[in-house]
Order: C-alpha cells, then sequence, then structure tokens
C-alpha cells in the first residue's frame, strides 16, 4: 500500500496522503508527502476537511435524540421544523416551480435519515432543470463542494428551503446531501443548543475526538492540509481551500452536517471504532447496539435507488446517514460494510465481518462521479493485506 500510495504523490495525482488501517487491534497508520504543493511534511495528526464524512456522525447525532425520545423516526418533523410543513412537489423535474401538486404525507426523520425527504442535489449539468437556478441562488447547497463561508444562517436558510418545491415526494426517491444540512438543524432544534456543541458535548469528548469541528482555532492552522481540485483538462492543481484565512479558518453561520467538519485520520478512527463497538468505545457508550444496527442496515427499495447508480452501482444502499455493502463483487465489495466518501478526498469504512476500519485523507476534490484512482486502489491494496 505505501508503495502504491506514493506512485501518487511521485506523479503529482495528490500532495499528500493520510492511511490508516485497523484490525483485529492493530493500528497501522502511514504519511507521506507534504500538507501542501511545496509545504511541510504530512503528519499523522494533519487535519483534513472531511466534507461527506460528516454525514454518519450527523446520522449518530439523530439517533441520539431519537434514543432518548426527543425525536422519532417515524414522527413529522413539522412541529421543529415548520419550513418543511405542507409541501408542495413539482409535477416533473422539469416542471416551473410554480407546476406542482401537494405532498402525499409529512417529512419524517427516517426519510432525513435515509434521504428520502424528497429534496437533494440534482444529477445533472447546470441549467438542465429550471430549480437548479433556485437552489443556487438561494445557497441551498448540494451540487458542488462545501463552501460554509457562503451559506446563510440555519433558520435563513431552512426558510429558503421553505420556499422551493420538493422535487419527488417524501418517500418515493433517494436524493443526496441535502437531509443531513436539515438534519443538522433539527438537531439544533429539538436539543436547544447549537449543532457544534451538541456534537462537541455528546459525540467528540465522550469519544476524544480533539481536533474534529466546523473551523481549525489559529492554534491548530499549522496541522491543517491545503484543499485542492484538479483542473479537467490539464489536471494541474489548484488551491480550493488554503490552510490560513480560507473557508474553514472561522467559525461558520451554517454549521453543515452534510459536510462541514474537519477532522484527522485517529480522530475519524475513534468514532468508527464506536460504530464497530455497536455504538461503544472502551467504557463510553454512544448509542446502543440495536439502533447501531438498524442504522448499517439497507433502508432502501430498488425504486428508490433509481437514477443514484453513480452513488451505488448494484452492491450497496444506504442505511440511516452511511452507505451499506449488499453485495461482494470485489476483494473490498464486503456486505455488510458501510461508511461514506468526502468529494473534498476522505474515505473511510467500517467492516465488521473483518474487524477493519478503513481511512484515507487526502486534500485533492473528486473531479468525476465515480472518484480518484487513489481511492479504489487504497481499498484494494488494504484488503489485499489480510493475512489470515
Amino acid at each position: 500500500m505505501h508503495d502504491i500510495m506514493a506512485g501518487y504523490v511521485e506523479s503529482g495525482a495528490v500532495p499528500g496522503v493520510v492511511t490508516l488501517l485497523a484490525r483485529h487491534g492493530e493500528i497501522v497508520a502511514d504519511t507521506i508527502g507534504a500538507k501542501a504543493i511545496g509545504g511541510e511534511a504530512m503528519r499523522r495528526d494533519t487535519i483534513f476537511r472531511i466534507a461527506s464524512l460528516s454525514k454518519p456522525i450527523t446520522a449518530v447525532a439523530a439517533m441520539i435524540l431519537a434514543e432518548e425520545c426527543k425525536l422519532r423516526l417515524d414522527d413529522p418533523v413539522d412541529e421543529i421544523l415548520p419550513e418543511l410543513a405542507d409541501r408542495r412537489v413539482l409535477r416533473s423535474l422539469g416542471s416551473q416551480l410554480d407546476d406542482t401538486v401537494p405532498a402525499n404525507r409529512p417529512i419524517t426523520l427516517r426519510d432525513l435519515l435515509t434521504f428520502r425527504f424528497g429534496f437533494g442535489s440534482v444529477m445533472a449539468m447546470p441549467g438542465t432543470y429550471p430549480i437548479q437556478q433556485h437552489i443556487a441562488k438561494l445557497h441551498i447547497g448540494g451540487d458542488g463542494p462545501p463552501q460554509p463561508q457562503k451559506t446563510p444562517r440555519p433558520d435563513e436558510w431552512m426558510r429558503n428551503l421553505g420556499t422551493l418545491p420538493l422535487l419527488y415526494q417524501p418517500g418515493e426517491r433517494w436524493l443526496y446531501n441535502v437531509g443531513a444540512d436539515v438534519l443538522g438543524v433539527l438537531i439544533a432544534r429539538a436539543s436547544g443548543q447549537s449543532f457544534g456543541d451538541f456534537l462537541q458535548e455528546r459525540i467528540f469528548a465522550p469519544l476524544g475526538m480533539q481536533d474534529t469541528g466546523f473551523f481549525v482555532p489559529p492554534n491548530k492552522r499549522s496541522r491543517f492540509a491545503t484543499s485542492y481540485e484538479a483542473d479537467a483538462e490539464t489536471g494541474r492543481l489548484n488551491v480550493y481551500d488554503p490552510a490560513e484565512d480560507g473557508q474553514w479558518a472561522s467559525a461558520p453561520a451554517f454549521e453543515s452536517g452534510a459536510g462541514g467538519l474537519v477532522s484527522t485520520a485517529d480522530d475519524y478512527l475513534r468514532f468508527c471504532q464506536m460504530m464497530l463497538g455497536k455504538g461503544k468505545l472502551g467504557d463510553t457508550r454512544i448509542l446502543a447496539r440495536p439502533t447501531v444496527e438498524v442504522m448499517t442496515t439497507d433502508q432502501l427499495l430498488p425504486e428508490q435507488r433509481e437514477d443514484a447508480e453513480i452513488f451505488f452501482r448494484d452492491n450497496s444502499s444506504w442505511g440511516l446517514g452511511m452507505a451499506v455493502y449488499t453485495k461482494r463483487t470485489s476483494n473490498w465489495s464486503v456486505p455488510g460494510r458501510f461508511g461514506w466518501d468526502g468529494g473534498l478526498g476522505t474515505s473511510g469504512y467500517t467492516d465488521p465481518a473483518e474487524d477493519m476500519i478503513g481511512i484515507l485523507m487526502t486534500q485533492v476534490a473528486w473531479n468525476s462521479p465515480s472518484g480518484p484512482l487513489i481511492m479504489n486502489d487504497f481499498w484494494t491494496s488494504a484488503y489485499a493485506a489480510i493475512d489470515d
């Protein structure tokens, strides 16, 4: 694995990489390259923008409140999120915003966790459908990389979302991303504290995730990696977000449950160890075993995954806030394996059958729906290293 990952650094595909594997109590971590092009060496405690690796954490936060009966999986969320009450639904995806029908039923917590609440990323070129320009204008998000300093405050964001019709009926279709941001607002309102404070108090502090949050304070900035995106034609890496004075340099107005967190490989390992431990890490219990089991069980019907082939293909599906593998099609496509990837260059999965956790941290964004080759090669190498 080291040689394969080093090849990506040497070719200039990524400036640096942190890999971490944990199995049967053994942890192997590796660092290659630099935190920025021409910069200081990559470190094991380098801080990365983990993007959509935020989603499983958000789902765990929601299920903490569900266990406390402050939220219920199949109750409507209208009382806490009145902006989502009495929804209208586009007659078709290509309809104008006033060409709608009433929603068949209210939106529930389960709809948000399974990304079936009727709204999300429109997987088409900008300008393909009328609603896309409105989504972009209102900074709803979901159709591009995270931009924490451009997103309105939670109440304004929810009001903006409430002005738009749903794309599909609640429960009808899996749509990416926006459900996790709605969950962040729901969690804050249900708990009576900011989403970030809830995460810190109920997940990060108990698990010892000292470097995970929605921004990087000045005293940790020297460990923060620069984020890049590759030019579609030349492949040249251009800065997407600098380590200093970038979008994660100060607390955002909107704490994004879909993709706003920063973390380190070891911090995210502790979260994954908790999930592998069925809700418990050491003496610290975050969730009950049955809760983790339902979260990591396929929750979608085949028709609900329609048009989502780029996310699931034929070997995986979605639980509550994370992907779940359902079919063995490669050495790392193991039924029961769960986790997700981050579009800014991260990946984290837990495999109960193999008692294994793998975490990949890079700082180059995806430039295609299939993801960068380094990610595929990391997982192939991880499973090729199993020797029993």
